[in-house]
Protein backbone atom coordinates (compact mmCIF):
# COMPACT_ATOMS: atom_id res chain seq x y z
CA UNK A 1 0.00 0.00 0.00
CA UNK A 2 1.38 3.84 -0.54
CA UNK A 3 2.31 5.53 2.61
CA UNK A 4 0.83 9.02 3.30
CA UNK A 5 4.30 10.58 2.36
CA UNK A 6 4.30 8.59 -1.12
CA UNK A 7 0.91 9.70 -1.98
CA UNK A 8 2.07 13.45 -1.38
CA UNK A 9 5.21 12.71 -3.53
CA UNK A 10 2.65 11.45 -5.86
CA UNK A 11 0.48 14.74 -5.87
CA UNK A 12 3.72 16.55 -6.31
CA UNK A 13 4.60 15.01 -9.56
CA UNK A 14 1.19 15.66 -10.79
CA UNK A 15 1.61 19.39 -10.24
CA UNK A 16 4.84 19.65 -11.79
CA UNK A 17 4.25 17.70 -14.92
CA UNK A 18 0.81 17.55 -15.80
CA UNK A 19 1.36 19.14 -19.21
CA UNK A 20 4.00 16.79 -19.84
CA UNK A 21 1.33 13.66 -19.62
CA UNK A 22 -0.80 15.91 -21.74
CA UNK A 23 1.57 16.59 -24.83
CA UNK A 24 2.31 12.45 -24.66
CA UNK A 25 -1.03 11.06 -24.34
CA UNK A 26 -2.02 12.79 -27.47
CA UNK A 27 1.28 12.11 -28.99
CA UNK A 28 -0.06 8.66 -28.12
CA UNK A 29 -3.39 8.40 -29.43
CA UNK A 30 -1.60 10.03 -32.56
CA UNK A 31 0.66 6.64 -33.07
CA UNK A 32 -2.35 4.59 -32.23
CA UNK A 33 -4.45 6.29 -35.31
CA UNK A 34 -3.76 4.16 -37.81
CA UNK A 35 -4.14 0.96 -36.11
CA UNK A 36 -7.76 2.31 -35.03
CA UNK A 37 -8.35 3.48 -38.55
CA UNK A 38 -7.74 -0.18 -40.08
CA UNK A 39 -10.81 -1.89 -39.20
CA UNK A 40 -12.82 1.64 -41.20
CA UNK A 41 -10.50 1.18 -44.46
CA UNK A 42 -10.13 -2.30 -44.17
CA UNK A 43 -13.24 -3.28 -46.76
CA UNK A 44 -13.31 -0.34 -48.88
CA UNK A 45 -9.80 -0.61 -50.01
CA UNK A 46 -10.63 -3.78 -50.20
CA UNK A 47 -13.69 -3.83 -52.11
CA UNK A 48 -11.91 -0.86 -54.27
CA UNK A 49 -8.75 -2.56 -55.55
CA UNK A 50 -10.29 -5.98 -55.25
CA UNK A 51 -7.70 -7.40 -52.52
CA UNK A 52 -8.32 -9.81 -49.84
CA UNK A 53 -8.41 -8.53 -46.10
CA UNK A 54 -5.16 -10.52 -45.40
CA UNK A 55 -3.26 -8.30 -48.43
CA UNK A 56 -4.95 -5.49 -46.95
CA UNK A 57 -3.79 -6.24 -43.74
CA UNK A 58 -0.18 -7.20 -44.85
CA UNK A 59 1.06 -3.67 -44.69
CA UNK A 60 0.32 -3.49 -41.67
CA UNK A 61 2.25 -6.72 -40.53
CA UNK A 62 5.29 -5.34 -42.65
CA UNK A 63 5.51 -2.35 -40.88
CA UNK A 64 5.30 -4.33 -37.69
CA UNK A 65 8.73 -6.37 -39.01
CA UNK A 66 10.76 -3.46 -39.78
CA UNK A 67 9.03 -1.85 -36.09
CA UNK A 68 10.42 -5.20 -34.11
CA UNK A 69 14.19 -4.77 -36.04
CA UNK A 70 14.66 -1.51 -35.81
CA UNK A 71 12.96 -0.70 -31.71
CA UNK A 72 15.96 -1.97 -29.89
CA UNK A 73 17.69 0.39 -31.76
CA UNK A 74 15.98 3.32 -31.88
CA UNK A 75 15.70 2.54 -27.97
CA UNK A 76 19.76 3.53 -28.14
CA UNK A 77 19.20 7.07 -29.87
CA UNK A 78 16.32 7.31 -26.72
CA UNK A 79 18.61 6.94 -24.08
CA UNK A 80 21.44 8.84 -25.78
CA UNK A 81 19.08 11.94 -27.13
CA UNK A 82 16.45 12.19 -24.71
CA UNK A 83 12.81 11.76 -26.69
CA UNK A 84 11.57 15.59 -27.77
CA UNK A 85 14.18 15.28 -30.15
CA UNK A 86 13.03 12.66 -31.72
CA UNK A 87 9.75 13.25 -31.15
CA UNK A 88 9.12 16.29 -32.76
CA UNK A 89 10.47 15.31 -36.44
CA UNK A 90 9.01 12.31 -36.08
CA UNK A 91 5.39 13.52 -35.68
CA UNK A 92 6.13 15.75 -38.57
CA UNK A 93 7.35 12.98 -40.64
CA UNK A 94 4.49 10.73 -39.74
CA UNK A 95 1.61 12.87 -40.45
CA UNK A 96 2.99 13.73 -43.58
CA UNK A 97 3.55 10.05 -44.65
CA UNK A 98 -0.45 9.08 -42.96
CA UNK A 99 -1.90 11.98 -45.55
CA UNK A 100 -0.12 10.40 -48.53
CA UNK A 101 -1.81 7.08 -48.09
CA UNK A 102 -4.21 9.03 -49.96
CA UNK A 103 -3.17 8.87 -52.80
CA UNK A 104 -2.23 4.64 -53.30
CA UNK A 105 -2.76 3.45 -56.71
CA UNK A 106 -3.99 -0.01 -57.26
CA UNK A 107 -0.43 -1.85 -57.09
CA UNK A 108 -0.43 -3.83 -54.24
CA UNK A 109 3.75 -2.91 -54.14
CA UNK A 110 3.07 0.50 -53.86
CA UNK A 111 0.39 -0.17 -50.47
CA UNK A 112 3.82 -2.63 -48.97
CA UNK A 113 6.48 0.66 -49.70
CA UNK A 114 3.98 3.09 -48.26
CA UNK A 115 3.74 0.90 -45.11
CA UNK A 116 7.64 0.58 -45.01
CA UNK A 117 8.14 4.50 -44.94
CA UNK A 118 5.48 4.63 -42.43
CA UNK A 119 7.34 1.72 -40.17
CA UNK A 120 10.36 3.91 -40.41
CA UNK A 121 9.11 7.02 -39.42
CA UNK A 122 6.84 5.91 -37.21
CA UNK A 123 9.50 4.51 -34.70
CA UNK A 124 10.01 7.99 -33.50
CA UNK A 125 6.15 8.17 -32.46
CA UNK A 126 6.41 4.68 -30.68
CA UNK A 127 5.12 3.73 -27.03
CA UNK A 128 9.00 3.79 -26.43
CA UNK A 129 8.90 7.43 -26.44
CA UNK A 130 6.17 8.65 -24.73
CA UNK A 131 6.24 5.87 -21.89
CA UNK A 132 10.42 6.77 -21.58
CA UNK A 133 9.31 10.21 -21.29
CA UNK A 134 6.68 9.72 -18.17
CA UNK A 135 8.59 7.14 -16.52
CA UNK A 136 12.00 8.91 -15.90
CA UNK A 137 10.25 11.94 -14.53
CA UNK A 138 7.36 9.80 -12.36
CA UNK A 139 8.18 8.12 -10.07
CA UNK A 140 5.27 7.49 -7.13
CA UNK A 141 2.81 8.43 -9.24
CA UNK A 142 3.65 6.45 -12.54
CA UNK A 143 1.34 4.19 -12.72
CA UNK A 144 -1.53 6.72 -12.95
CA UNK A 145 0.77 8.75 -15.57
CA UNK A 146 1.23 6.27 -17.55
CA UNK A 147 -2.33 5.00 -17.62
CA UNK A 148 -3.40 8.57 -18.32
CA UNK A 149 -0.88 8.58 -21.47
CA UNK A 150 -2.07 5.65 -22.74
CA UNK A 151 -5.63 6.33 -22.67
CA UNK A 152 -4.47 8.54 -25.65
CA UNK A 153 -5.32 5.47 -27.66
CA UNK A 154 -8.63 5.33 -25.55
CA UNK A 155 -9.22 8.75 -26.86
CA UNK A 156 -8.68 7.61 -30.56
CA UNK A 157 -11.11 4.57 -30.19
CA UNK A 158 -13.87 6.95 -29.24
CA UNK A 159 -13.28 9.67 -31.66
CA UNK A 160 -11.55 8.06 -34.86
CA UNK A 161 -14.18 5.26 -35.55
CA UNK A 162 -17.55 7.59 -35.86
CA UNK A 163 -14.91 10.32 -37.48
CA UNK A 164 -13.51 8.33 -39.59
CA UNK A 165 -16.63 6.26 -40.77
CA UNK A 166 -17.79 10.07 -41.62
CA UNK A 167 -15.41 11.16 -43.65
CA UNK A 168 -15.16 7.63 -45.49
CA UNK A 169 -19.00 8.44 -46.33
CA UNK A 170 -18.78 12.11 -47.24
CA UNK A 171 -15.44 12.63 -49.04
CA UNK A 172 -13.60 8.77 -49.28
CA UNK A 173 -11.36 6.71 -47.50
CA UNK A 174 -8.41 8.79 -49.33
CA UNK A 175 -9.42 12.29 -48.14
CA UNK A 176 -9.99 10.63 -44.33
CA UNK A 177 -6.43 9.73 -44.30
CA UNK A 178 -5.14 13.04 -45.11
CA UNK A 179 -7.84 15.09 -42.81
CA UNK A 180 -6.46 12.80 -39.72
CA UNK A 181 -2.93 12.70 -40.60
CA UNK A 182 -2.41 16.28 -40.44
CA UNK A 183 -5.01 17.17 -38.51
CA UNK A 184 -4.22 15.18 -35.61
CA UNK A 185 -0.40 14.82 -36.16
CA UNK A 186 -0.45 18.53 -36.45
CA UNK A 187 -2.49 18.81 -33.12
CA UNK A 188 0.39 16.61 -31.33
CA UNK A 189 3.42 18.37 -33.01
CA UNK A 190 1.96 21.60 -31.63
CA UNK A 191 1.63 20.32 -27.44
CA UNK A 192 5.03 18.53 -27.78
CA UNK A 193 6.80 21.66 -29.04
CA UNK A 194 5.70 23.42 -25.67
CA UNK A 195 5.19 20.32 -23.01
CA UNK A 196 7.40 17.07 -23.87
CA UNK A 197 10.36 18.03 -21.33
CA UNK A 198 11.77 14.52 -19.81
CA UNK A 199 14.50 13.89 -17.75
CA UNK A 200 17.14 14.38 -19.90
CA UNK A 201 15.69 17.74 -20.69
CA UNK A 202 15.41 18.52 -17.08
CA UNK A 203 19.12 17.35 -16.02
CA UNK A 204 20.50 19.83 -18.77
CA UNK A 205 18.53 22.60 -17.30
CA UNK A 206 19.65 22.06 -13.94
CA UNK A 207 23.39 21.33 -15.47
CA UNK A 208 23.15 25.42 -17.20
CA UNK A 209 21.46 26.67 -13.53
CA UNK A 210 24.48 25.14 -12.24
CA UNK A 211 26.97 25.60 -14.48
CA UNK A 212 28.22 21.90 -13.89
CA UNK A 213 29.17 19.81 -15.78
CA UNK A 214 28.52 15.66 -15.76
CA UNK A 215 26.34 13.38 -17.58
CA UNK A 216 23.06 11.99 -17.03
CA UNK A 217 23.28 8.71 -14.56
CA UNK A 218 20.23 7.18 -13.89
CA UNK A 219 19.93 3.66 -11.97
CA UNK A 220 18.98 0.68 -13.52
CA UNK A 221 19.99 -2.86 -15.30
CA UNK A 222 22.24 -3.05 -18.44
CA UNK A 223 20.85 -4.56 -21.67
CA UNK A 224 22.78 -7.84 -20.88
CA UNK A 225 21.63 -8.39 -17.13
CA UNK A 226 17.77 -7.44 -18.05
CA UNK A 227 17.68 -9.73 -20.49
CA UNK A 228 19.13 -12.71 -18.11
CA UNK A 229 16.28 -11.76 -15.61
CA UNK A 230 13.47 -14.50 -15.94
CA UNK A 231 10.97 -11.87 -14.96
CA UNK A 232 11.54 -9.40 -18.54
CA UNK A 233 11.29 -12.54 -20.12
CA UNK A 234 8.07 -13.39 -18.20
CA UNK A 235 6.90 -9.42 -19.27
CA UNK A 236 7.90 -9.86 -23.25
CA UNK A 237 6.50 -13.23 -23.58
CA UNK A 238 3.01 -11.49 -21.84
CA UNK A 239 3.06 -8.58 -23.56
CA UNK A 240 3.70 -10.80 -27.30
CA UNK A 241 0.47 -12.73 -26.71
CA UNK A 242 -1.73 -9.95 -25.62
CA UNK A 243 -0.53 -7.66 -28.21
CA UNK A 244 -1.50 -10.42 -31.45
CA UNK A 245 -5.00 -11.28 -30.05
CA UNK A 246 -6.48 -7.67 -28.94
CA UNK A 247 -5.08 -6.09 -31.71
CA UNK A 248 -6.12 -8.18 -34.25
CA UNK A 249 -9.69 -8.53 -32.15
CA UNK A 250 -9.36 -4.32 -32.47
CA UNK A 251 -8.77 -4.77 -36.53
CA UNK A 252 -11.27 -7.36 -37.49
CA UNK A 253 -13.89 -6.13 -34.76
CA UNK A 254 -15.86 -3.66 -37.05
CA UNK A 255 -16.12 -6.71 -39.91
CA UNK A 256 -17.06 -8.78 -37.45
CA UNK A 257 -19.97 -6.63 -36.17
CA UNK A 258 -21.17 -6.07 -39.48
CA UNK A 259 -20.91 -9.76 -40.35
CA UNK A 260 -23.89 -9.77 -37.79
CA UNK A 261 -26.67 -7.66 -39.40
CA UNK A 262 -24.80 -4.46 -37.63
CA UNK A 263 -25.23 -1.04 -40.02
CA UNK A 264 -21.80 0.70 -40.03
CA UNK A 265 -22.86 3.95 -38.99
CA UNK A 266 -24.54 1.85 -35.62
CA UNK A 267 -20.88 -0.24 -35.51
CA UNK A 268 -18.86 2.98 -35.60
CA UNK A 269 -20.59 4.37 -32.37
CA UNK A 270 -20.66 1.31 -30.50
CA UNK A 271 -16.97 0.82 -31.70
CA UNK A 272 -16.35 4.04 -29.43
CA UNK A 273 -17.51 2.12 -26.35
CA UNK A 274 -14.64 0.53 -25.82
CA UNK A 275 -12.04 3.93 -25.69
CA UNK A 276 -14.23 5.37 -23.18
CA UNK A 277 -13.94 1.62 -21.34
CA UNK A 278 -10.41 1.83 -21.73
CA UNK A 279 -10.03 5.35 -20.33
CA UNK A 280 -11.74 3.65 -17.29
CA UNK A 281 -9.76 1.06 -17.41
CA UNK A 282 -6.43 2.50 -17.64
CA UNK A 283 -7.05 5.06 -15.14
CA UNK A 284 -8.03 2.37 -12.43
CA UNK A 285 -5.32 -0.10 -13.49
CA UNK A 286 -2.76 2.22 -13.06
CA UNK A 287 -3.99 3.25 -9.59
CA UNK A 288 -3.88 -0.01 -8.65
CA UNK A 289 -0.56 -1.16 -10.17
CA UNK A 290 1.03 1.98 -8.16
CA UNK A 291 -0.49 0.65 -4.39
CA UNK A 292 -0.55 -2.99 -5.02
CA UNK A 293 1.73 -5.67 -6.56
CA UNK A 294 1.69 -5.08 -10.25
CA UNK A 295 2.08 -8.52 -11.79
CA UNK A 296 -1.41 -9.54 -9.63
CA UNK A 297 -3.19 -6.71 -11.37
CA UNK A 298 -1.87 -6.96 -14.72
CA UNK A 299 -2.09 -10.55 -14.38
CA UNK A 300 -6.29 -9.89 -13.55
CA UNK A 301 -7.08 -7.60 -15.72
CA UNK A 302 -5.00 -9.87 -19.27
CA UNK A 303 -7.25 -12.76 -17.77
CA UNK A 304 -10.50 -10.84 -17.85
CA UNK A 305 -10.06 -10.21 -21.38
CA UNK A 306 -10.88 -13.11 -22.85
CA UNK A 307 -14.56 -12.78 -21.02
CA UNK A 308 -14.49 -10.54 -25.03
CA UNK A 309 -13.75 -13.53 -26.77
CA UNK A 310 -16.15 -15.23 -25.44
CA UNK A 311 -18.92 -13.14 -25.35
CA UNK A 312 -18.49 -12.83 -29.70
CA UNK A 313 -17.76 -15.96 -30.04
CA UNK A 314 -21.49 -17.23 -28.50
CA UNK A 315 -23.22 -13.85 -28.69
CA UNK A 316 -22.60 -12.43 -31.41
CA UNK A 317 -26.13 -12.75 -32.44
CA UNK A 318 -27.24 -10.09 -29.75
CA UNK A 319 -26.33 -6.58 -30.10
CA UNK A 320 -26.46 -6.12 -26.20
CA UNK A 321 -23.77 -8.68 -25.77
CA UNK A 322 -22.07 -7.18 -28.36
CA UNK A 323 -21.75 -3.86 -26.43
CA UNK A 324 -20.68 -5.75 -23.47
CA UNK A 325 -17.63 -7.25 -25.37
CA UNK A 326 -16.93 -4.32 -26.80
CA UNK A 327 -16.93 -3.03 -23.13
CA UNK A 328 -14.61 -5.24 -21.38
CA UNK A 329 -12.46 -5.56 -24.64
CA UNK A 330 -11.50 -1.69 -23.91
CA UNK A 331 -11.63 -2.16 -20.86
CA UNK A 332 -8.59 -4.80 -20.51
CA UNK A 333 -7.00 -4.70 -24.36
CA UNK A 334 -6.54 -0.57 -22.99
CA UNK A 335 -4.44 -1.93 -20.15
CA UNK A 336 -1.48 -3.93 -22.31
CA UNK A 337 1.12 -1.50 -22.82
CA UNK A 338 0.73 0.07 -19.85
CA UNK A 339 1.44 -3.22 -18.09
CA UNK A 340 4.36 -3.71 -20.48
CA UNK A 341 5.71 -0.26 -19.81
CA UNK A 342 5.11 -0.08 -15.92
CA UNK A 343 6.64 -3.34 -15.38
CA UNK A 344 9.68 -3.10 -17.62
CA UNK A 345 10.40 0.15 -15.87
CA UNK A 346 10.21 -1.29 -12.22
CA UNK A 347 12.27 -4.71 -12.91
CA UNK A 348 14.48 -2.87 -14.98
CA UNK A 349 15.03 0.55 -14.25
CA UNK A 350 16.48 3.67 -16.17
CA UNK A 351 19.89 3.52 -17.10
CA UNK A 352 19.12 1.23 -20.67
CA UNK A 353 15.12 1.81 -20.60
CA UNK A 354 15.10 3.08 -24.13
CA UNK A 355 16.89 -0.37 -25.30
CA UNK A 356 15.20 -2.48 -22.73
CA UNK A 357 11.47 -1.39 -23.81
CA UNK A 358 12.97 -0.79 -27.32
CA UNK A 359 12.81 -5.03 -27.29
CA UNK A 360 9.66 -4.84 -25.91
CA UNK A 361 8.45 -2.25 -28.69
CA UNK A 362 9.69 -5.05 -31.13
CA UNK A 363 7.49 -7.67 -29.39
CA UNK A 364 4.41 -5.61 -29.22
CA UNK A 365 5.55 -4.50 -32.98
CA UNK A 366 5.39 -8.08 -33.93
CA UNK A 367 1.97 -9.34 -32.05
CA UNK A 368 0.87 -6.55 -33.49
CA UNK A 369 1.63 -7.15 -37.05
CA UNK A 370 0.79 -10.86 -37.05
CA UNK A 371 -2.37 -10.75 -35.32
CA UNK A 372 -4.18 -8.80 -37.75
CA UNK A 373 -3.00 -10.76 -40.82
CA UNK A 374 -3.79 -13.99 -39.05
CA UNK A 375 -7.04 -12.93 -37.92
CA UNK A 376 -7.88 -12.20 -41.74
CA UNK A 377 -6.38 -15.74 -42.77
CA UNK A 378 -8.71 -17.39 -40.36
CA UNK A 379 -12.11 -15.64 -41.74
CA UNK A 380 -10.24 -16.37 -45.53
CA UNK A 381 -9.89 -20.36 -44.63
CA UNK A 382 -13.24 -20.80 -42.74
CA UNK A 383 -15.61 -17.66 -43.75
CA UNK A 384 -15.83 -16.54 -40.22
CA UNK A 385 -14.14 -15.88 -37.05
CA UNK A 386 -15.07 -18.82 -34.92
CA UNK A 387 -11.70 -20.06 -34.53
CA UNK A 388 -10.20 -17.34 -33.85
CA UNK A 389 -11.80 -15.89 -31.44
CA UNK A 390 -11.15 -19.31 -29.51
CA UNK A 391 -8.06 -19.14 -29.80
CA UNK A 392 -8.45 -15.26 -28.45
CA UNK A 393 -9.68 -16.86 -25.02
CA UNK A 394 -6.79 -19.31 -24.65
CA UNK A 395 -4.44 -16.61 -25.51
CA UNK A 396 -5.92 -14.08 -22.54
CA UNK A 397 -6.28 -16.55 -19.97
CA UNK A 398 -2.34 -17.37 -20.57
CA UNK A 399 -0.99 -13.99 -21.00
CA UNK A 400 -2.34 -12.97 -17.43
CA UNK A 401 -1.19 -16.04 -15.85
CA UNK A 402 2.73 -15.99 -17.28
CA UNK A 403 2.94 -12.57 -15.20
CA UNK A 404 0.50 -12.89 -12.41
CA UNK A 405 3.37 -14.71 -10.39
CA UNK A 406 5.84 -12.20 -10.98
CA UNK A 407 7.91 -11.65 -7.48
CA UNK A 408 7.39 -8.26 -6.20
CA UNK A 409 10.31 -5.82 -6.98
CA UNK A 410 11.22 -3.10 -4.74
CA UNK A 411 11.64 0.76 -7.40
CA UNK A 412 15.25 1.43 -8.31
CA UNK A 413 16.60 4.40 -6.65
CA UNK A 414 15.87 8.02 -7.83
CA UNK A 415 19.70 8.96 -7.94
CA UNK A 416 20.59 11.36 -10.25
CA UNK A 417 16.84 12.66 -10.90
CA UNK A 418 16.31 16.65 -11.48
CA UNK A 419 12.51 17.67 -11.01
Amino acid sequence: MMSRKENHAAIEEWRSHWPLVLAASIGFSFHSLMTTFSGLYLEPIANEFAWSRAQVASGMSLSAVISTLASPFFGILIDRWGTRRLALPGLVSTALVIAAFGLMSQSLLHWILMWMLYAVVGLAVKSTIWTAAISGVFDHGRGLALGVVLSGNALTQVIVPPLGNLLIEIWGWRAAFVILGIGWGGTAFLLSRFFLFDLHDHFQQASKRTAAGGSLAVPGLTPWEAFHQMAIWRIGASTLITMFFTVALAVHLFPIMTAAGIARSEAAWMMSLAGVAAIFGKTTTGALMDRFPPGRVGGLVLMVGGAAFAILLWGAHSSGLIVLAIIVNGFTAGTKLQICSYLTSRYAGFRHFGVIFGVMASLIALGSGLGPVVGGLFFDAFGNYEWFLVAGIAGSLLSGVIIFGLPVAMPFARAGHAS
